[in-house]
């Protein structure tokens, strides 16, 4: 098949949303960096915060059409090895990776940083959709879970002791992906169970979580058919609740670090620490309340212009959002992020291929997790694990990251590569 025209083919609504977002993102990053630096600086100032962002975003353009060249088959042909180039980046870091605050997640190459985690997302989507685009795949099988489950867990156990747990925590959302593709429903919901669980037992006393379990698990057992009851599979499942239950505390004590038990203790109501570790989720949430219906206007915020949130240019950038734009203008940001997110789960349900149509759920589970966990943490509902926002925050290898994964699928659609 000869190729098609990139630009004739190419989802222009998704584009244009893409460069809305871009620039927003911008506009709130030079508001957010500026107070800290003279109004009369120049916009292409490198050495300030907003002046690398715009670097950024030009190399960015050079980078789309660089993915957009690229013959969408050889995403598909070369999903391995891609992945596999991603696993040794991301093993690299332990032995050639920059420490900054406590995270060994950069390369340091001169001044220049680059997080491989970030790139990583799309070389997952692309091997977890080469690996269920193959025709004899069957998820119902035990052993093709298994293998579809390590693909996933891979780089999840490299992430995990740089540590970043907020990057390990994006690919929980392949599950889904999964989901959708066959796998068993039980494993979403044994997800959905330990996640209460363990909120449970942090909140309440370990013995009392494993009494409601019994409770509830007796109840389900009589009201069952009576062809359907099985004493001892409810016994085991009893046993494994309990177990799972009387292993939070310690988990929690040992495993979690002192700043991550903080911001769930805060999160949960059992420390109030507005000084310390809850600083920045209380003033986020001062910063955007301030804000109002139509915002105190570009450059006018108060709390921004002031430095009261730490870190705003980056995971924090919503307040900046929320204060200067107020609710209608992150009502704007936020239908701008649905947008996108719904019109690529639209562009994946035409498609023809079983790869193009996984990874582009995988495109809109990875974009929808980082906007709902990021504006859940700045809203106070979510503990602070250093989630970026998807364009808006600073740095130039989340806003290419991102970049590569939503352009490759559009560089599928507009091929149409489900047509080979």
């Amino acid at each position: 098949m000869k190729n098609q025209s990139v630009s004739s083919n190419l989802d222009w609504i998704s584009v244009i949303i893409y460069i809305i977002l871009v620039i927003m993102g911008w506009l709130n990053i030079y508001s957010s960096s500026l107070s800290t630096t003279a109004e009369d600086a120049s916009l292409f100032d490198f050495s300030q915060i907003y002046g690398k962002q715009m670097m950024f975003i030009i190399f960015t353009i050079p980078l789309i059409f660089i993915v957009l060249s690229v013959e969408g088959k050889f995403y598909e042909k070369y999903s391995s090895i891609i992945f596999g180039v991603a696993l040794v980046l991301l093993a690299g870091l332990f032995i050639f990776g920059k420490t900054i605050a406590g995270q060994r997640c950069w390369y340091s190459f001169g001044g220049f940083t680059l997080q491989p985690s970030e790139f990583a997302k799309a070389a997952t989507a692309l091997a977890l959709a080469k690996y269920l685009s193959d025709v004899q795949i069957n998820l119902k099988e035990t052993r093709r879970q298994i293998v579809a489950l390590l693909l996933i867990s891979l780089p999840v156990m490299l992430i995990l002791p740089q540590p970043d747990p907020g990057s390990a925590l994006i690919y929980s959302v392949f599950i889904i992906v999964l989901y959708r593709e066959g796998l068993p429903s039980w494993y979403v919901w044994a997800g959905f169970l330990a996640i209460l669980l363990f909120i449970l037992a942090l909140i309440f006393e370990p013995w009392a979580v494993a009494l409601m379990a019994l409770i509830t698990i007796v109840i389900v057992y009589l009201r069952s058919r009576i062809s359907d009851r099985n004493i001892v599979a409810s016994a085991i499942l009893f046993v494994m609740v309990s177990g799972f239950v009387f292993s939070v505390n310690y988990v929690f004590d040992n495993v979690f670090k002192q700043h991550h038990r903080d911001r769930f203790n805060i999160l949960l109501g059992k420390e109030v620490d507005m000084k310390g570790i809850g600083y920045n989720t209380n003033q986020s949430e001062i910063a955007i309340g301030s804000g109002g219906f139509f915002g105190k206007g570009f450059l006018e915020g108060t709390q921004t212009k002031g430095g009261f949130v730490p870190e705003q240019h980056t995971d924090y950038i919503f307040t900046t959002v929320g204060e200067e734009w107020g609710f209608f203008g992150s009502l704007i940001v936020i239908s701008l992020f649905i947008g996108l997110i719904f019109r690529v789960l639209y562009l994946s349900e035409r498609q023809k291929t079983k790869f193009s149509r996984v990874y582009g759920y995988c495109v809109a589970g990875i974009l929808f997790i980082h906007f709902f966990v990021n504006i859940a943490m700045v809203l106070g509902i979510f503990p602070t694990i250093g989630v970026p926002l998807p364009f808006f925050s600073y740095g130039g290898s989340g806003l290419w990251g991102f970049t590569i994964l939503l352009f490759i699928f559009l560089k599928m659609d507009a091929n149409k590569v489900n047509e080979w």
